[in-house]
């Protein structure tokens, strides 16, 4: 299984930086893109540069509908030939499997911001949580995530959430974009925490 990362706030050397997140999940023969940034020119350059084919994708899952998540999403379709299913956050009240092994934790409420949905994904290793910009809570979507099992990973924009006691037993924490606490995960938690950046590409045991 391998995370690749087409979109965030920093980028690796040759790739476009951009304020918002995407990322394409590989796994089980199926390319599913979580969120699009906030250009599709930034977004459509990285994925170039990553070698992922527009057509080649077959789901586009939206966290939330802020325009630094869906702003490269209607230049992409035109590449994709509007061949992708599209998932928005209200698709699901529920936990619901998208995919095989690859799951949307369903629509969850925040206080003051949008409803979001976070993917997980079942691994050797635990599951693998792919977060937009966490508005709910991270805790709130671990809570829904442990339900299924043992969580390895988490990757994506934690906004201002701060009961980092809830990510001790974490054994990847990719604290990125919209993370205000950022650099306190990451002293908090040295040998967890993975500095992620567009370019990168992660591989899991499936």
């Amino acid at each position: 299984m391998k995370l690749k990362i087409v979109y965030n706030n920093e980028a690796r050397k040759g790739f476009k930086s951009g304020w918002g997140f995407s990322c394409l999940v590989e796994k089980n023969d199926k390319k599913i893109l979580f969120d699009t940034g906030d250009s599709s020119d930034a977004l459509l350059y990285n994925m170039k540069k990553l070698d992922i084919d527009p057509k080649q994708i077959d789901i586009v899952v939206i966290s939330h509908n802020h325009w630094d998540h869906t702003g490269g999403l209607d230049g992409f379709l035109k590449k994709n030939e509007n061949k992708a299913k599209i998932i928005n956050p209200d698709e699901f009240s529920e936990p619901a499997k998208i995919a095989k092994d690859i799951n949307s934790t369903g629509s969850l409420q925040s206080f003051l911001g949008p409803e979001e949905q976070s993917l997980f994904i079942k691994t050797r290793k635990g599951l693998i949580i792919i977060v937009g910009c966490s508005h709910p809570g991270v805790d709130k979507i671990l809570d829904v995530a442990k339900k299924y099992g043992k969580i390895y990973a988490i990757i994506g924009g934690f906004h201002g959430f701060n009961k980092l006691d809830a990510l001790k037993d974490i054994n990847i924490i990719g604290a990125c974009h919209c993370t205000k606490y950022k650099q306190e995960i990451k002293e908090r938690f040295p040998q967890q925490f993975k500095d992620i950046k567009a370019g990168d590409v992660l591989d899991f045991e499936d």
